[in-house]
C-alpha cells in the first residue's frame, strides 16, 4: 500500500533511520524513562544526521525531500522511541515559520544552521491562561527603537529546553491582525526557562515554558510584517504541525503492533501459541486494519502536500485518524499482553502513554472534526496548503530524490 506513494529512495531513507534508531536510540530508553530528563546529547545527535533539514532546499543545505520523506523520518523514530520522534516534528514546526516567512536574510542565518545540525529550532504560540485561543494570548512586544521589548509567558513548548531559537507569536496590537512573530535567541537577555517537568510520556522531550521579562529583540527579528503573527501560527501547525504529528502516532502505532504480533507468537496459553486463539486473532486483525487505514491517509495527506496540492481537510483527517488509532490499538496491546504490560519491561505501557500526548497539539480530535464538518458544509476559511503551495511544493521530486546522496543520511 506504502508503495504507491514512496519510491525505492524513500525506502533506503526508511531503512537508514530505522537503523539508526536501533543503534544509537534504544538502549538509550531505560535511562530517559527512569530519569525523567531532557535528552540533550540524543536530540543533538540525531539532529546532526540532518533530517531537521529535510524540507530545507538544497541551496540552504537542506535535504530538499519534502513532506513524505520528513513523514518517514519521524515515523520510524517514533517506532523506537516516540518521544524522538517528536523532538523531530517539533524542530520542524519551527522550520516552517521560517520556511514560510522569513525574509532573505533569516533563511540564510538559520536555515543552514537548522540542516546542519546546529541549531534547534521552535515555535511557542500557546499561553498558561488562553490555552488553545490564540486570539487570547497576552504576551506583547512593544517597538523601542530599532527594537521590540517582549514580555510574558509561552506554555507546552516543544523542545522548549533543547532550542536554539524560538519563533514567538505575541501581540503588538489589537484583534487577529495585532499578532505578530520573532525569532527569540535562547540565548537573549531577558529570556529564561522554567524548571522543567516531567509528564506523563515522552519522556527525554521537553515541552515546557518560556519567560519573557523585558526581553529585548532587534526589529530585524520580526517574521514576515507586523500583524502576520496569526497567519505564522496557523500555517505552521496546519502545514506542518499536523502531518508531524500524524508521523508520531504512526510510529508509535507500528511499535505496539509489532510488541503484541511478537508476543502472540512467542507466548503459550493452553498448549498452544496465543496466536492461535480466535479471540486473539480477532484483535490483531483490527490493530491491522487500523495501522494499514492510519498509514494510507498519512502517506496520502503529505503526497498532496509535496505536489502543491490543496489538502488541508486530507492533513486534518490524518491527525485524527492516527492519533485516535493508535490510542486504540496501544490498548488493545496492553490488554493482549494483561497483566504483563502493566510493568515497564515491556514498552508497550509507554506506547499507551505516548500516543496520549499527541491529542492536543495542532488541534485536537474534537477540532479536527470541527473543523471538517466546516468543510463538508463549504464554511471552511480557506486553505494554507493552497496558499503556501510555492513553499511546500517539492520540486521535481521523483528526479530530486534520485539525486539525494546528502552526507546528512548517513548513518
Amino acid at each position: 500500500m506504502e508503495r504507491y506513494f514512496t519510491s525505492g529512495w524513500h525506502e533506503d531513507l526508511r531503512r537508514r533511520v530505522r537503523e539508526f534508531a536501533e543503534r544509537e536510540v534504544r538502549s538509550r530508553i531505560p535511562e530517559m524513562e527512569s530519569s525523567r530528563t531532557v535528552a540533550h546529547e540524543l536530540s543533538g545527535l540525531i539532529a546532526r544526521q540532518g533530517w531537521i533539514g529535510v524540507t530545507i532546499g538544497r541551496e540552504y543545505g537542506g535535504m530538499g525531500a519534502g513532506h513524505l520523506a520528513k513523514t518517514i523520518i519521524i515515523e520510524e523514530l517514533a517506532r523506537v522511541c516516540g518521544a524522538m520522534g517528536a523532538m523531530v516534528q517539533a524542530s520542524q514546526l519551527g522550520v516552517a515559520k521560517i520556511v514560510h516567512f522569513g525574509n532573505a536574510a533569516q533563511k540564510r542565518t538559520w536555515l543552514p544552521r537548522i540542516a546542519a545540525g546546529d541549531c534547534l529550532p521552535t515555535i511557542a504560540v500557546t499561553e498558561p491562561e488562553s490555552g488553545g485561543h490564540v486570539l487570547g494570548m497576552e504576551t506583547t512586544a512593544v517597538r523601542d527603537g530599532d527594537d521590540y521589548i517582549l514580555n510574558g509567558h509561552k506554555v507546552f513548548v516543544g523542545n522548549s529546553h533543547v532550542g536554539d531559537v524560538h519563533g514567538v507569536v505575541v501581540r503588538t496590537g489589537e484583534g487577529s491582525k495585532g499578532l505578530s512573530a520573532f525569532l527569540v535567541e535562547a540565548d537573549r537577555p531577558g529570556f529564561s526557562l522554567a524548571p522543567h517537568r516531567p509528564a506523563m510520556g515522552l519522556h527525554g522531550f521537553s515541552f515546557g515554558e518560556l519567560i519573557f521579562d523585558n526581553c529585548r529583540v532587534p526589529a530585524a527579528n520580526l517574521l514576515g510584517g507586523e500583524g502576520q503573527g496569526l497567519s505564522v501560527a496557523y500555517s505552521s501547525s496546519v502545514l506542518y504541525g499536523r502531518p508531524n504529528l500524524t508521523a508520531v502516532s504512526l510510529g508509535i502505532h507500528q511499535a505496539a503492533f509489532e510488541e503484541t504480533t511478537a508476543l502472540c507468537i512467542e507466548r503459550e496459553r493452553y498448549g498452544a501459541p496465543l496466536a492461535k486463539l480466535n479471540s486473539i486473532k480477532l484483535r490483531l486483525g483490527r490493530m491491522k486494519s487500523r495501522l494499514m487505514t492510519a498509514r494510507l491517509a498519512a502517506y496520502h495527506a503529505v503526497h498532496l502536500l509535496d505536489q502543491g496540492l490543496p489538502c488541508d481537510a486530507e492533513l486534518m483527517n490524518a491527525k485524527f485518524l492516527n492519533h485516535e488509532s493508535a490510542v486504540e490499538s496501544a490498548r488493545d496491546a496492553m490488554e493482549i499482553h494483561a497483566a504483563s504490560g502493566l510493568f515497564t519491561d515491556r514498552p508497550v505501557e509507554r506506547y499507551l502513554r505516548d500516543a496520549h500526548h499527541i491529542y492536543a497539539p495542532a488541534g485536537t480530535s474534537d477540532i479536527q472534526l470541527l473543523r471538517l464538518g466546516e468543510v463538508a458544509l463549504g464554511t471552511a476559511k480557506g486553505q494554507w496548503s493552497e496558499r503556501l503551495s510555492g513553499l511546500v511544493r517539492t520540486a521535481e521530486p521523483r528526479r530530486r530524490l534520485g539525486q539525494l546522496e546528502t552526507a546528512g543520511m548517513s548513518s
